[in-house]
């Protein structure tokens, strides 16, 4: 009974263990799938280890000629070999899995969306979840403009932004930052609202309005997105760029211009479309405080994205073509999204 008594908590927890792992019967396929692999497997490998056909091999080679001419012959050998690759061949797979890493916001390739300009927050560091679309037209005609262009606002962000930057994140605790990114985000919203409106996309125009509502005065005017982390209501990607492709306006030619990020004429008159909506150059109409407003926005979203351009230097051997594609490809599949 004091056996028994001892073993019942053990059997108990194994039960609980087990439930958990199992969860009920309501694993994913995905860990079903797995989980019957290794369960398939596992009596692959025990038969050749604990099986004695080796033992026949031996008796019938003592009958024959053959036996006597090659005693050190490597024919009973054979199956344990063979086990021991089963063995390693069904160890393997498990391996890969471990190893393989999703992408996220804080590994994916953001360096094209810098180059786009500190935009809003929902665009930085977002995935090619799409193949690149063939039928986007580079056009390029002031190439070798741009081109200088490109160099010096990469240098200036490689020199100036990125060291002020890191001083910036080190004195900067992460939560302040995430909440100024916020704020800005937050005063954004005419600009997104007024676009979806124009694009008839009415119900994420009626989100975007009930964000700003949320946010403004939950979330502390904006400094906290209660909107999304209670809500679930996601900012929405709109500007008047977009809207003018989604209108039919072509894209027109590539366009670099220092301080600014990569444009096409049609994403250059947007901007400045979007600039005229920013509430901020009405209360503060004096340009110093403006511009300075500007530059804590950039350090600080320069700040939140301080892995940019981490090996894409070493890794690509055109980086004004590569960014041109990228920024290319990014705003025709958000003219796409927007139809």
């Amino acid at each position: 009974m004091r056996s028994s008594s001892g073993v019942w908590p053990v059997v108990v927890v194994v039960a609980i263990l087990g439930l958990g792992i199992g969860g009920c019967g309501t694993l994913s396929s995905s860990l079903v799938s797995e989980s019957s692999m290794l369960a398939s497997r596992a009596p692959v490998a025990a038969p050749p280890i604990a099986a004695p056909p080796a033992t026949a091999p031996v008796v019938e080679p003592a009958e024959t000629d053959i036996s006597a001419e090659s005693p050190t012959s490597p024919e009973p050998a054979t199956p344990e070999v063979a086990s021991a690759a089963s063995v390693t061949e069904t160890t393997a797979p498990p391996s890969v899995f471990i190893d393989y890493q999703d992408i996220t916001a804080k590994n994916a390739p953001a360096w094209v969306v810098a180059l786009s300009g500190p935009a809003d927050a929902a665009l930085r560091g977002t995935p090619d979840a799409v193949p690149p679309d063939p039928d986007v037209e580079e056009y390029d005609p002031w190439e070798k403009f741009n081109e200088k262009m490109f160099t010096f606002n990469y240098n200036l962000d490689k020199y100036v932004l990125k060291p002020v930057a890191q001083g910036y994140n080190f004195v900067m605790p992460d939560m302040f930052q995430t909440m100024i990114d916020n704020a800005f985000t937050n005063l954004r919203m005419p600009s997104r609202f007024v676009n979806k409106v124009l694009q008839l996309k009415l119900l994420d125009a009626t989100k975007e309005m009930g964000r700003f509502l949320i946010n403004s005065t939950l979330g502390v005017g904006g400094l906290f997105d209660v909107a999304r982390q209670e809500m679930g209501l996601e900012r929405q990607r709109a500007d008047f760029g977009q809207t003018l492709g989604i209108w039919g306006t072509p894209p027109g030619p590539y366009l670099v211009l220092p301080f600014l990020p990569p444009l096409t004429v049609r994403d250059g008159i947007g901007t400045g479309v979007d600039g005229a909506m920013n509430p901020l150059y009405y209360y503060i109409p004096f340009w110093p405080d403006s511009f300075a407003m500007k530059v804590g926005d950039t350090v600080n979203d320069r700040s939140l994205n301080l892995d940019l351009f981490q090996g894409i230097e070493e890794s690509t051997v055109d980086l004004y073509s590569s960014v041109r594609n990228g920024y290319l490809q990014r705003r025709n599949r958000l003219i796409k999204e927007g139809h």
